[in-house]
């Protein structure tokens, strides 16, 4: 028996709006982006190694700075602080005439801080952006003049200090160091990567020449490696000793100069002279603290592209 069956059509529905389904949007990640890192055990303990060997000195003046001769000189020596600090300090204080060493200091490691900074960053501004007959001549020669020791100039620089009757004087020790090549590189360099060319152009589009474009382009852009400059130049003209103990007298001394007194005697005193050590390092931790963490934000800010 045959069993006739009829086809049967099946209709397939239509869609009949001429929306079109929305797509899923794929974001295209690079490898580890937005992944969280973090730190295992073993960077810990070599992050609180390295910062136990880099405040350990700091702790080891204080601890001298607080006890007497005897006890300093004594095998072992002291790890604990002991009661004689602020006696210390004022000692020091009075008999190295730290107040008027503080003030010249801060004079001396201001200006030339504040020169250095601007003359470097000018000068790198030339150098990375403005096209010159010379300019890698003349790049060159201030790279060059990074080889040269300082202490090969001390003597033609102090005869010319006397001829102009500035030995003696805060003048003699400001002037020769107004700008250096170290900080010249290093905005030429920082400026070459950070400043974009099309930034100078659309300056020079607009009709502005190059001291407008320094001041409304270059710094607003130079401003976090001007503040990094600022701090190295400071610090470095505050510790500075050779010069200022060659140009000036104890008169009117810098603070590495007027620490010399406290060692001036037949037998040292050990804890007088770390307390003047600490006496003179007070101002560069303060000033460390107030304008640390913007300069760290300013490298951070800096160092963010894109």
């Amino acid at each position: 028996m045959t069993v006739n069956s009829l086809p049967v059509r099946t209709e397939i529905p239509v869609r009949t709006d001429t929306e079109t389904p929305p797509r899923r949007s794929r974001r295209l990640l690079r490898p580890g982006a937005g992944r969280q890192h973090h730190a295992g055990p073993l960077a810990y303990v070599l992050l609180a190694v390295m910062a136990i060997l880099s405040i350990f000195p700091l702790y080891w003046t204080m601890v001298a700075a607080s006890t007497d001769n005897t006890r300093v000189s004594q095998s072992p020596p002291p790890f604990l602080p002991g009661p004689n600090l602020f006696s210390n300090l004022a000692r020091a204080w009075d008999e190295a005439a730290m107040g008027k060493a503080m003030i010249n200091s801060t004079i001396v490691a201001g200006v030339i801080a504040l020169s250095t900074v601007m003359f470097a960053t000018l000068a790198g501004f030339a150098f990375a952006k403005l096209r010159f007959k010379g300019r890698n001549i003349l790049l060159m020669l201030v790279i060059g003049t990074m080889m040269v020791p300082p202490q090969l100039g001390v003597v033609p620089l102090f005869m010319m200090m006397s001829e102009l009757g500035l030995a003696q004087q805060l003048p003699a020790v400001i002037f020769p160091t107004l700008v250096s090549a170290v900080g010249v590189f290093f905005m030429r360099q920082y400026l070459s990567e950070a400043l974009p060319d099309e930034l100078v152009e659309a300056g020079r589009v607009d009709g502005a020449h190059s001291l407008r474009i320094f001041w409304s382009i270059v710094l607003p852009v130079a401003r976090p490696a001007m503040a990094v400059l600022f701090m190295i130049t400071f610090v470095h003209a505050w510790n500075d000793f050779f010069w200022p103990f060659v140009v000036l007298d104890m008169t009117n001394p810098t603070v590495p100069v007027a620490l010399t007194q406290l060692s001036a005697g037949y037998v040292r005193d050990q804890s007088l002279i770390m307390a003047g050590a600490l006496l003179g390092t007070l101002p560069l931790l303060a000033m460390f603290i107030v304008f640390g963490r913007q300069i760290v934000s300013g490298i951070m800010a800096g160092a963010v592209k894109g």
